[in-house]
C-alpha cells in the first residue's frame, strides 16, 4: 500500500494510537496535525489520500477545515472523528463531503474498514472528477472547430462538410491540431 494519510486531533495520544494502527496496516502517514489550520497546512503541502480529522479542536475545527480541503481539492476523502455523535456534527459532516463519521474511542477495525473505504470512494471521485474535466476540454475545442467551421461556410460558401474537411486538411498539412487552426481562424472574427 502505497496510500497516504494526514492525521489532525487536538490529542496527542489520540494521534499516536491512530498513527500506530494506520502504520501497523501498511498506510503512510504523510503528516500529524492539532488543529484545522494545521490540517489545511499538511494538505497544501502533501495532498494526503485521506485526513483522518477530528471535529472539535481549538483555533480551526474540523468541519470548517474540511469544507475548505475539499473545496480545494487538497485531499480526496475526510473520515471524522468525534467524542460526540452529535446529529448536527454529523449532518454537516455529510454535507461537507466527509466519507466517515467515527465516535470516539475508536476500534481498530472500524477505523481501518472506513479507511479502506474512503480511499476507494476517493479515488472513484478524483476519476469523475478527471473524466469531467477531459470532457469540458473536450467540448470547448468541439465549439472552437464549430466555430471555426461557421467562419469558414460564411466567407468561403462552403458546406458545413467541406469546412471541415477544409480544417482538417489544413491540419494534417500544417502539422497542427485541428483546435490549433480552429483558434487562428477565429482569432479576428
Amino acid at each position: 500500500m502505497n496510500e497516504r494519510i494526514a492525521i489532525v486531533d487536538d490529542e496527542p495520544i489520540t494521534r499516536m494510537d491512530i498513527r500506530d494502527i494506520v502504520e501497523n496496516a501498511g498506510y503512510q502517514v504523510v503528516g500529524e496535525g492539532s488543529d484545522g489550520f494545521e490540517a489545511i497546512d499538511i494538505c497544501q503541502k502533501e495532498k494526503p489520500d485521506l485526513i483522518i480529522m477530528d471535529i472539535r479542536m481549538p483555533l480551526l475545527d474540523g468541519l470548517k477545515a474540511g469544507k475548505k480541503i475539499l473545496a480545494d481539492h487538497l485531499s480526496q476523502s475526510i473520515v471524522y472523528l468525534s467524542a460526540y455523535s452529535d446529529d448536527e456534527d454529523t449532518e454537516t459532516a455529510s454535507q461537507i463531503g466527509a466519507v466517515g463519521y467515527l465516535v470516539k474511542p475508536l476500534s481498530e477495525r472500524s477505523l481501518l474498514t472506513t479507511i479502506r473505504v474512503g480511499l476507494v470512494h476517493g479515488k472513484r471521485t478524483q476519476e469523475l472528477s478527471d473524466e469531467v474535466d477531459d470532457l469540458t476540454i473536450k467540448l470547448k475545442e468541439r465549439k472552437l472547430i464549430d466555430r471555426a467551421k461557421g467562419i469558414l461556410m460564411s466567407e468561403n460558401n462552403l458546406s458545413e462538410d467541406a469546412a471541415y474537411k477544409m480544417l482538417r486538411n489544413l491540419s494534417m498539412s500544417k502539422r497542427r491540431s485541428m483546435k490549433d487552426i480552429a483558434e487562428l481562424i477565429v482569432m479576428d472574427a
